[in-house]
């Protein structure tokens, strides 16, 4: 589990931040990292990059030493079709409803102690997203994300709406 932080540029606009999950985050090189996002409610994250690129990445220790580890860098959004596609897709498996992958170039990195971050024991995935998913079918998960996902909640377009 990650967490997966973004804003717009405007002082009155919404920061998001966003709980990530599934086998869905990959390290491509020493300072470039992807993740694959699926269809959501919002795509606050795909609007804020296409604006002005500004990412965070924070992974927090729930079991063993505290510890909390942060990534910042700078993204961009890459929707199927687009030419890097096939290549950074592959490296992801299937997982249902996935909308895009964003990639950010990390230009820090920081730690710090945790010490506050309570134990948690994993219990397993939910499979939420998937019965949901599976339930809409592909043209009704096409459809919602015409509804949901062209726009951030600040109407900033996606790049979905771009695409």
């Amino acid at each position: 589990m990650f967490f997966v932080a973004s804003a717009p540029l405007s002082g009155d606009g919404h920061i998001n931040l966003s709980p990530k999950g599934l086998d869905s985050f990959r390290v491509l090189s020493p300072n470039r990292v992807a993740y694959l996002d699926v269809i959501g409610s919002g795509n606050e994250t795909s609007a804020h990059l296409l604006e002005n690129g500004r990412i965070t990445i924070m992974f927090c220790a729930f079991d063993g030493p505290p510890n909390i580890l942060r990534l910042y860098g700078r993204g961009y959004t890459v929707l199927p079709g687009d030419e890097r596609w096939s290549e950074l897709s592959s490296l992801f498996g299937a997982i249902p409803a996935t909308r895009q992958i964003i990639v950010a170039d990390v230009f820090k990195v920081q730690t710090s102690c945790g010490y506050s971050v309570p134990l948690y024991d994993y219990a397993g995935e939910r499979d939420h997203a998937t019965k949901w998913a599976e339930s809409k079918g592909e043209e009704g998960l096409e459809k919602y994300k015409i509804d949901k996902n062209l726009k951030s909640i600040d109407g900033l377009p996606t790049a979905l709406a771009k695409g």
